[in-house]
């Protein structure tokens, strides 16, 4: 297949990029922050709201996967600028587009979020929701198939954002780790491998045409379980006077302690992945084996 990816250069796009050129053509557009260029694949830079940018996007496509769009619109400009032929749709979004509050554990067609929520977050909530309403009115006027992944906490190699690896660069190079005494949240991950495949297992497939799939973990994750895990990971000589510090959320986010994750358990949203996998066939990592593999990928970057 010929395929257009949008974004592509950082953790989630890298990573599907590195397992699609093994079996697909591939051109990645971006601002070129880092190259592709040593994975095979053509290269189209500059910004995606750039519509001059979008054009440049001429071939014949057998999907185009969205890994950056984060603002209304986003997606409309792509399909109206893009001048090439789009076959399918697929579009990244987050299980955090499902409305907030219920308790209830959230299939695929529970109802998106439309209150505002203040901050980045709250900003990238609205954004997310904005383009899933968006992709099915400006795909479906065009008679484009579309496809919506929402991932749960993505964790693994290359992740450019401060959570597991936050933790295991403290584990390293401070022998130490913190212990939420109050933390009751919980959570799910997604091994950033497994979303790649999801990408791939859509592609296509006329199954996955105007259907929307939750990605994660089977394992409901705690701060306890997650730091658990870490531990388990980490080799002996790396355990060594390694301080867990008994601390509490309050006191860990004014000292700058990184809490990455849902810590209360009213910040507690849980969703299903019977979905992905009946339709899609996906079998989901362990946080073990997972976090084993994390843990082995930073160790090179943070060992002193």
């Amino acid at each position: 297949m010929n395929l257009l990816v949008i974004g592509g250069s950082y953790f989630y796009g890298r990573v599907f990029v590195m397992e699609a050129v093994k079996e697909h053509t591939v051109t990645v557009l971006n601002r070129g922050t880092y190259s592709m260029q040593e994975f095979g694949v053509k290269e189209i830079r500059g910004d995606r709201h750039d519509g001059a940018v979008l054009a440049q996007c001429s071939e014949a496509y057998d999907a185009v996967i969205d890994f950056c769009a984060y603002e209304a619109g986003d997606v409309e400009l792509a399909v109206r600028k893009i001048t090439g032929q789009i076959g399918q749709y697929v579009l990244i979004s987050t299980v955090d587009a499902y409305e907030r509050g219920s308790g209830v554990v959230k299939t695929e067609e529970h109802a998106l979020e439309h209150r505002a929520f203040p901050g980045e977050a709250g900003a990238y909530i609205a954004g997310k929701v904005a383009l899933e309403e968006e992709i099915v009115r400006s795909c479906g006027e065009r008679q484009i198939p579309w496809t919506v992944l929402r991932p749960a906490i993505l964790y693994g190699p290359y992740n450019y954002a401060p959570r597991e690896a936050a933790y295991i660069q403290m584990l390293l190079q401070n022998r130490a780790l913190p212990r939420f005494v109050d933390a009751d949240g919980r959570f799910q991950f997604v091994y950033v491998k497994d979303a790649a495949q999801a990408v791939l297992r859509v592609l296509g497939n006329e199954k996955a045409y105007r259907q929307a799939y939750n990605l994660c973990q089977d394992e409901i994750v705690t701060y306890d379980s997650f730091l658990q895990a870490l531990r388990e990971a980490a080799e002996p000589a790396a355990l060594e006077g390694l301080q867990e510090i008994p601390i509490t959320v309050d006191s860990a986010m004014a000292q700058q302690v990184p809490v990455p994750f849902p810590a209360k358990e009213q910040e507690t949203e849980l969703c299903s992945n019977e979905k992905s996998r009946r339709e899609l066939g996906l079998s989901y990592m362990t946080l073990a084996e997972g976090m084993g593999r994390t843990y082995r990928a930073f160790r090179s970057v943070f060992a002193p």
